[in-house]
């Protein structure tokens, strides 16, 4: 009899309410006036100082193998700074943003998104999308003085990572969702496990976690192929793993997945045959659409994040009406508010002195959970603890959130998986 993994003792399972998780449509909104200012990179770094205007870069995909991604967190960005606005700003004056592409590891939009950015003299960079993307251009945003805030970044690398105190994130580190994954796959029955993950700070990180939850849940992964993702087949890789005859097979991936997927149904290792389970960065609504009916049908799947409510997904219907997919929308939405906090606080919009009160922010005060009531307290001289639409993000000394959710998901025979978690299970990230 196959025991859970330890982690199941220590989250606790919340009721599943609805989130919606369709297929991604429409790019990041934003105004036409700062989109249409095309600055040369500058070598330049950008003031030490604020200039009273809290100036925000958004550097999320737009292309690549995440650009799934980008509109729901471009939305939550979008949502929070129309609040911040309606409320009067920060420090007086509306914030202002720069949206740009962060596109994937394969390209160097990332590092000339960034450069445009400075030159635009922003305050605060929120992005990238991707654990990799982010590790390519942390020395280029910490070293120039600004900070940065990613909402989906998951590697347990940004923990100990050289940041100067200048990165924060809300979505938490892998070592969670693996362990929720790992739980998982193991109370289901399944005691030999394979893991495919890609060869990136992102997925070997997120696969030795879920090897040490399988192994100490009483499972045995008896294959781990870690590979390169712009690889044209994988043929060989699928051969491995069923040359071992696991009970459930764990993708590590992004886009590149699909691509697994039809060398597993190809060498007769279908999800109605193999369990396999997946992770935020391949549960997409999009990526499987013209594969036969059925192909996903019973796949489960984690993403960080609590439910997302109605309410909320209506305010970033405002921003824009295509919005069908809500992947890190709420983390989106938090980042910026709880720099908009964080400036309030210090009385700057310097990337430095927002920095050194994230923490401040984020707990220990009288509990909030918009801008508008939170501006309220700061500005009645009390100390303030945002709860925010993903969690409660109380940052921890690494700029990490100490406690996080997860969502299990399962997709049907449409190949997408529907509104609904099968369950919600939040735990503190140190275990």
């Amino acid at each position: 009899m196959v025991r859970i993994a330890p982690v199941g003792r220590v989250l606790a399972v919340a009721a599943a309410t609805s989130l919606a998780l369709t297929a991604c449509g429409g790019g990041g909104s934003d105004t036409a006036a700062q989109n249409s200012q095309s600055a040369a990179p500058s070598s330049a770094a950008p003031a030490s100082k604020g200039d009273g205007t809290l100036t925000i870069g958004a550097l999320l995909p737009q292309t690549g193998s995440l650009s799934y991604l980008g509109p729901p967190e471009f939305a939550g960005i979008d949502a929070a700074i129309k609040e911040i606005n309606e409320a009067g700003g920060v420090l007086g004056k509306p914030v202002q943003k720069y949206d740009t592409d962060s596109g994937d590891t394969t390209t160097n939009i990332a590092s000339q998104s960034v450069d445009k950015l400075l030159s635009q003299k922003v305050d605060a960079i929120i992005g990238a999308a991707s654990s990799s993307v982010s590790e390519s251009v942390i020395d280029k945003i910490t070293g120039a003085g600004v900070l940065q805030f990613s909402p989906a970044n998951t590697s347990d690398k940004f923990t100990t990572i050289n940041d100067r105190g200048l990165y924060f994130r809300t979505s938490p580190p892998d070592k969670l969702q693996g362990r929720v994954l790992g739980d998982l796959i193991v109370s289901e029955g399944n005691d030999t496990v394979a893991i495919m993950a890609m060869q990136d700070s992102y997925g070997t990180g997120l696969a030795d976690q879920i090897s040490k939850t399988v192994t100490d849940g009483g499972g045995e992964v008896v294959e781990r192929v870690d590979y390169d993702p712009k690889a044209a087949d994988f043929s060989a890789e699928i051969a491995k793993i069923k040359a071992k005859n696991p009970k459930a097979v764990a993708l590590v991936g992004f886009a590149e997945t699909s691509k697994v997927i039809q060398e597993l149904v190809k060498q007769d290792m279908p999800a109605s045959k193999v369990k396999w389970y997946m992770v935020d960065g391949n549960m997409s609504n999009t990526n499987y659409l013209n594969m036969p009916k059925g192909t996903m049908k019973g796949v489960k799947g984690t993403t960080p994040g609590a439910a997302s409510p109605d309410d909320f997904r209506k305010k970033l219907a405002a921003v824009n009406p295509k919005l069908e997919d809500f992947t890190y929308a709420p983390e989106s939405y938090d980042a910026m508010n709880l720099i908009a906090l964080a400036a309030e606080a210090a009385k700057s919009d310097a990337g430095a002195d927002i920095a050194a009160k994230l923490a401040e922010v984020s707990k220990g005060g009288e509990k909030c959970t918009n801008f508008k009531e939170c501006v309220d307290l700061l500005k009645a001289g009390k100390d303030i603890d945002y709860d925010g639409v993903s969690g409660p993000v109380e940052f921890n000394d690494a700029g990490d959130p100490a406690v996080a959710t997860i969502g299990i998901y399962q997709f049907g025979d449409d190949n997408k998986y529907p509104t609904k978690a099968v369950e919600y299970r939040t735990g503190n990230i140190a275990g």
